[in-house]
């Protein structure tokens, strides 16, 4: 159990370094939307790019975060039932929850890295007025989508651990 422990120590990593990068994404989106709507509204000189790039950290913010949310179990539950369940219950109905969770993060990685292959093959630019290169932000979609599946992963093999009666480290 100890090679597991350290698996999950690196899981936690990841996924604390990928919620460090959502943080710098919404400072970014803070900062340069201030300074947007300071220059278009008082100066009356929008700009051409930062609407775009705040587009974009919006979608990588996406990427990024999803990781971090799932491991520190941010994610808005509909806990009617769930909450009054003891923990194994719990652990046996996040065990089927996995399930479609996989399945749904399976999809993602697969046609994410599709799309990623075509928006490279084609350089897949921003249509507007500053091109912003696509390609790489299409990239990042799966790689983001695999940190969530390495953290679902992680919490299965808890929930497992728990229904098994295994102790944890």
């Amino acid at each position: 159990m100890k090679a597991w422990s350290m698996v999950e120590l690196v899981i936690d990593s990841i996924s604390e370094i990928m919620g460090r990068i959502g943080w710098l994404i919404i400072f970014y989106v803070m900062s340069f939307g201030i300074f947007d709507v300071i220059m278009r509204y008082f100066f009356n000189s929008p700009s051409l790019w930062i609407s775009v790039t705040i587009q974009y950290a919006m979608v990588l913010l996406a990427c990024v975060s999803g990781a971090y949310a799932l491991n520190k179990e941010a994610f808005v539950k509909l806990d009617l039932f769930y909450a009054k369940f003891p923990p194994r219950v719990k652990a046996i109905v996040d065990i089927f929850t996995f399930l479609l969770t996989f399945l749904y993060l399976y999809v993602l990685i697969t046609k994410g890295i599709e799309a990623a292959q075509a928006s490279f093959k084609l350089k897949q630019t921003t249509p507007t007025a500053v091109p912003i290169p696509l390609y790489h932000l299409k990239a990042i979609i799966p790689f983001g989508v695999f940190c969530v599946l390495l953290v679902a992963v992680k919490k299965l093999v808890i929930d497992v651990q728990t229904v098994l009666g295994i102790e944890r480290e």
